[in-house]
C-alpha cells in the first residue's frame, strides 16, 4: 500500500492490457503534489500507457482493459469520476505540437469557450496569463490574431502548453514534449515547467535521461511494463537500487 499524505495521484497494482498484450504490470506509484516526476525507460516500457491511464485516454481504445486503481485526491478516477472532468483536471501535452488551425488567441480561447466562458475581456485575461506561464507571451503578444501554424516548432509546443493551462488543470502530463525540439526550444519548455511547479503537479515522460536528471525531482524507471524503481532523482542517477536502472542510465541498453 502507498502511504497517504502529500500524494496527488496514487496508482496501485495497475495492470493494462491491449488485447492479449500485457503492457503494464502491477505498477504501484504515487505522484506528490506540486512535484515534477520524470519517467524514463526504453521504448515499449509502458510509459505512455501509464500517462494515458491517468486521464482515461485509454478509454478511447476499445481493445484496452485495466485492473487495479488510480486515485486523484483520494477518488478513484474510474469508479467515482467522470472522464470529461478527469481530462479537465489532468491535461496532456503530446510529443508533436498540435496547434489548432486558427489564430494564436483562438487556440488559447478554445478550451475556456467550450467550458462556457464567452466574455472577451475574460478570454483575453486567460490568454495573456496562459501565454506568460508558458514563456511565450513576449514572442507573440503583437500577433495574437495571426495563425498558430506559422509559429516555430518550439513556439507551437509552448502554445500547446498554454492552451492546456487555459482550462486550469491540476495535473499536466508531458509525453516526450521536447523530442522534436532544438536545445534552445527545449530549454524554454523546461524553464516553463520549473515555473509551473508552484501551481501544478507535473509528470514528464522522456527518452532523454539527461532531461529527466535536469527536470525531475523524483524519477521512475519503467522496463518491459514493470516499474523497476522510483526515487529522488539524485539517488536514481548516482546510486540506484537496481542494476537494470544503472545499466539504462549509463547507456548499456535502451
Amino acid at each position: 500500500m502507498v502511504n497517504p499524505g502529500t500524494e496527488k495521484i496514487v496508482a496501485e497494482d495497475l495492470n493494462i492490457y491491449y488485447g492479449p498484450l500485457h503492457v503494464l504490470k502491477n505498477v504501484t506509484l504515487s505522484v506528490r503534489n506540486h512535484e515534477i516526476l520524470g519517467i524514463i525507460g526504453p521504448a515499449n516500457s509502458g510509459k505512455t500507457s501509464f500517462l494515458k491511464a491517468l486521464n482515461r485516454l485509454n478509454d478511447l481504445n476499445p481493445n484496452c482493459r485495466m485492473s487495479g486503481s488510480i486515485r486523484i485526491d483520494g477518488k478513484d478516477i474510474n469508479r467515482e469520476m467522470d472522464a470529461e472532468d478527469i481530462r479537465k483536471r489532468v491535461a496532456m501535452v503530446f510529443a508533436l505540437p498540435l496547434p489548432l488551425p486558427m489564430s494564436i488567441f483562438d487556440n488559447i480561447a478554445y478550451g475556456p469557450r467550450r467550458h462556457g466562458i464567452k466574455n472577451r475581456k475574460e478570454l483575453e485575461r486567460i490568454a495573456e496569463k496562459s501565454l506568460r506561464s508558458a514563456f511565450l507571451w513576449d514572442e507573440v503578444k503583437d500577433r495574437l490574431t495571426g495563425s498558430a501554424m506559422k509559429l516555430s516548432g518550439g513556439q507551437q509546443q509552448r502554445l500547446c502548453i498554454a492552451r492546456t493551462l487555459a482550462v486550469d488543470p491540476e495535473v499536466i502530463l508531458y509525453d516526450e514534449p521536447c523530442s522534436g525540439l532544438d536545445p534552445i526550444s527545449t530549454a524554454k519548455v523546461e524553464e516553463a515547467m520549473f515555473e509551473l511547479k508552484a501551481r501544478y503537479t507535473q509528470i514528464l515522460v522522456t527518452n532523454n535521461v539527461k532531461q529527466a536528471a535536469r527536470v525531475g525531482e523524483r524519477v521512475a524507471f519503467f522496463l518491459m511494463g514493470e516499474l523497476v524503481e522510483a526515487d529522488d532523482a539524485k539517488k536514481i542517477f548516482t546510486a540506484p537500487n537496481d542494476k537494470r536502472t544503472e545499466d539504462y542510465i549509463t547507456g548499456r541498453f535502451g
